[in-house]
């Protein structure tokens, strides 16, 4: 019985480190893959039911697994969607068939690096055939309630319709000082234009014209100000709106806007909580912030020349992809060649309690298993998950100098291993000579 067992146990040594030699083989060759994650074997030793007459040797048993959760060191590259998880998590990402599958239907795995490509269908994959899923964002570059458990909202990055872009204006704001000397007795009357530059649905730019005209009292000083609205799009330009401002002479609030002070007609509306009117334009309702008042942002009436200090708009005219970035926060942004930048998709970041308890699949790839337990995405750089990373990879956690430390280790037990081996084979010869 013990010398069998001397024999099963050098077997068994001898099958474990063949286990540790291809480990340590598939980390050597994979020391140079991006996002290889190093495999590991955990030898545990077995006893059998001993008895006080002769000990049985139990041999040991091995356990592979690979040490997902240990990040590669990043290094920058020049493609912009070439990107990797700084820390704990991974992105989501899918294979050939789960691009035009149902969502419910789709293989979801994860990747903890990828440098990403978009083929000619304009989804962003790798040379694996891994493709990059998101969760998409409205025109506003807003994400919307998703979930969190499972793929459900996911969908794979496609930045082909992203080609040309145009962002309607619909916010105005106005930074302007009107000469307080033009509403007392004696001014001239000299009304001032503004022009403002807007874009409409289709990307056009377009004006709007504001009038300013002083309303010159006989004595003293009115403070009051007409004003008249022009929209460009109009053929010819046609009169939108009628504002009568009204500002302040007292002490504390001279100079702004006064209470009640703003009378909106001809289509505009006013709303004295937000400061803004809200201007009727053919591709929708565009505000147009003047100010609040008593407040002195917006439009004030000061002893000072016209001044036009700070007009700004949102929106933008047609535009031509250029390039997309992935921001530490996961968001995916396209950058078109007028400067404007239109957010796609966010990039979630999974985790799992047990990350080496994940499936390892081809490509560097991770499937969610029993031993990994539930999948939850979170927002990147959020939780206990790291940023997204954009212009990097995530280099492979394979140690060269240890692993070939461990080489010279697997030798020598495997050669110990084989020498029990021969000596049971020796002594059971001796034993079979005792018949002789």
């Amino acid at each position: 019985m013990s010398i069998s067992s001397s024999l099963n146990a050098g077997v068994m040594g001898l099958n474990s480190n063949s286990s540790r030699l291809s480990a340590i083989s598939d980390n050597i060759a994979n020391s140079s893959t991006y996002g290889y994650k190093r495999s590991q074997v955990d030898f545990s030793s077995m006893v059998l039911q001993q008895q006080s007459s002769a000990y049985a040797a139990g041999g040991v048993r091995v356990t592979a697994f690979k040490d997902i959760a240990a990040t590669g060191s990043l290094i920058s590259t020049g493609n912009a969607t070439d990107l990797a998880v700084s820390g704990r998590g991974l992105v989501p990402v899918t294979d050939n068939t789960g691009v035009n599958s149902l969502s419910s239907e789709r293989s979801l795995m994860m990747l903890p690096t990828g440098s990403f490509y978009a083929d000619e269908s304009g989804n962003l994959r790798t040379q694996s055939g891994l493709f990059l899923l998101g969760w998409p964002a409205n025109s506003d570059g807003e994400i919307g309630n998703v979930s969190r458990n499972s793929g459900t909202d996911l969908e794979p990055v496609n930045i082909a319709a992203s080609q040309y872009t145009a962002s309607p204006t619909s916010r105005i704001e106005l930074g302007i000082n009107l000469p307080a000397d033009a509403t007392t007795a004696g001014g001239t009357g000299e009304s001032y234009t503004l022009p403002i530059e807007y874009f409409d649905n289709l990307g056009r730019a377009q004006t709007l014209s504001l009038e300013f005209s002083p309303n010159v009292p006989a004595s003293g000083s009115s403070n009051a100000w007409s004003v008249e609205i022009f929209d460009s799009a109009g053929d010819p330009a046609v009169s939108i709106g009628d504002l009568a401002v009204n500002f302040s002479d007292s002490a504390v609030n001279g100079g702004r806007i006064d209470t009640g002070g703003v009378t909106a007609s001809n289509g505009a509306t006013y709303d004295d909580t937000t400061g803004t009117v809200t201007l009727n334009l053919p591709h929708g309702d565009v505000e147009v912030f003047i100010g609040r008042p008593n407040d002195s942002a917006g439009i004030t009436q000061l002893s000072a020349n016209f001044s036009p200090t700070s007009v700004s708009k949102d929106g933008a005219p047609i535009g031509d992809l250029q390039s997309v970035e992935i921001d530490e926060n996961g968001y995916l942004q396209a950058i078109y060649n007028t400067g404007f930048r239109r957010t796609l998709y966010q990039i979630p970041v999974g985790d799992v309690p047990n990350m080496n308890g994940l499936k390892a699949l081809d490509g560097q790839a991770f499937r969610v298993s029993a031993e990994s337990g539930n999948l939850y995405l979170w927002d990147a750089g959020t939780g206990p998950v790291g940023s997204i990373e954009g212009y990097a990879l995530m280099e492979s956690t394979t140690d060269i100098a240890a692993e070939l430390t461990d080489l010279i280790e697997t030798q020598r037990a495997y050669s110990s291993s084989a020498k029990i081996v021969q000596t049971v084979d020796e002594m059971l010869q001796e034993t079979t000579n005792l018949k002789r």
